[in-house]
């Protein structure tokens, strides 16, 4: 693959070096509020998607064609690595991702293999060398970089064992209090598969790594550092070694009081949700780690002004260290696109001397093991 293109944006800024402008992104920015993806969609099931290359890989450039964002996301699902472990995965009309037969108690991890991922989720890399060769293809200015991502091992098993979503995840948690040793296998073997994945999703071409730790919040900092945080670091420490140039992003939903935690966690960038200011994040985590984010997803559905007030009052409490702007959660789906654009255009405005003193100055970041 080529090498990182000579006036990216985003791969710097996640690395903490200088940049002209903050870069941004969205989370589920190829999904549904875009037109374009409901007209694939209404002609393939979701999973079908998923699996043909070709598709994910047209999904995946829609929002950098439209809305001009910083950097793509591969299009896949969080759960796949799940089912290539031997889990049956469905994904209900109106219900989301089911599980019909949960691991709920040690027994049940002899169900569960460690997969070939070459042969079992290489749609996913090959859908990746696609938007590399043509992102690639446009030239200086075009050739973003191509995010890939995985959900970490805590948040993989929290769908695995409720069987789905769930709002207050008790099957899980009462895992954790009765059987905490039981439990900690099963996220092992979760995270054994998730490095092999995301290791290969580098292979294919990925420049960065997003981990999506949805669930982290269920826990508290204690029990968060003792179950949630061993897993995790071992799928760092394996990407690490294989692709130490990669940055790797950790974003928590829900996780404020994780921030002491997540201060020494190994990776480059620290993506949160919208429950505090930028400003308030940085003195807890560090004045020098970049930060992604917050902008709540419902202030999309403001009108157009208070998008652009909203956006610049996020960039302001970012501006004191590196910051790849970027929602607090997912884009939600009746969001309008050209809100969506608003948003990138507001972030794309702002000019050097807007991005304070720290820019041309700041040092690297240092927490790359």
């Amino acid at each position: 693959m080529s090498r990182d293109p000579p006036d990216d944006l985003f791969l710097r800024a996640c690395r903490g070096e200088p940049v002209e402008r903050v870069p941004v992104w969205i989370m589920r920015q190829a999904g549904r509020y875009l037109p374009e993806y409901r007209a694939v969609r209404e002609k393939h099931d979701f999973l079908a998607m998923c699996k043909t290359p070709e598709l994910a890989a047209e999904v995946t450039l829609l929002p950098v064609r439209r809305l001009g964002v910083d950097a793509a996301i591969v299009f896949a699902d969080i759960l796949l690595p799940l089912e290539a472990m031997g889990a049956e995965l469905r994904f209900l009309a109106g219900e989301g991702p089911h599980f019909p037969e949960p691991v709920r108690r040690y027994q049940d991890l002899g169900r569960l293999r460690r997969p070939d991922v070459q042969a079992t989720l290489g749609y996913v890399f090959e859908a990746l060398r696609l938007v590399r060769r043509e992102l690639d293809g446009l030239g200086p200015g075009g050739r973003v970089p191509v995010i890939g991502f995985g959900g970490t091992p805590w948040t993989l098993a929290a769908y695995l064992v409720e069987g789905g979503g769930s709002k207050q995840f008790e099957h899980l948690l009462a895992w954790s209090y009765r059987d905490p040793k039981g439990l900690g296998e099963l996220l092992d073997k979760v995270a054994e598969v998730s490095a092999d994945y995301l290791a290969g999703q580098l292979e294919a071409g990925a420049q960065a790594i997003q981990l999506f730790d949805s669930w982290g919040g269920l826990l508290d900092r204690d029990r968060w550092d003792t179950l949630a945080r061993p897993p995790l670091e071992r799928v760092i420490a394996r990407l690490r070694r294989d692709r130490p140039e990669a940055p790797l992003i950790y974003y928590v939903n829900g996780g404020a009081h994780l921030l002491p935690a997540l201060a020494t966690l190994p990776v480059d960038v620290l993506s949160v949700d919208w429950r505090l200011p930028l400003s308030e994040v940085r003195r807890i985590v560090s004045p020098g780690k970049t930060l992604q984010g917050n902008l709540d997803p419902a202030a999309l559905l403001a009108p157009i002004p208070e998008i652009e007030r909203r956006t610049e009052a996020m960039l302001a409490e970012g501006a004191g260290g590196p910051h790849v702007a970027n929602l607090g959660h997912g884009i939600l789906k009746d969001t309008p696109p050209e809100h969506a654009a608003a948003f990138v255009r507001t972030v794309k405005g702002r000019s050097a001397a807007e991005d304070r003193l720290w820019r041309g100055r700041c040092e690297p970041n240092t927490l790359r093991s």
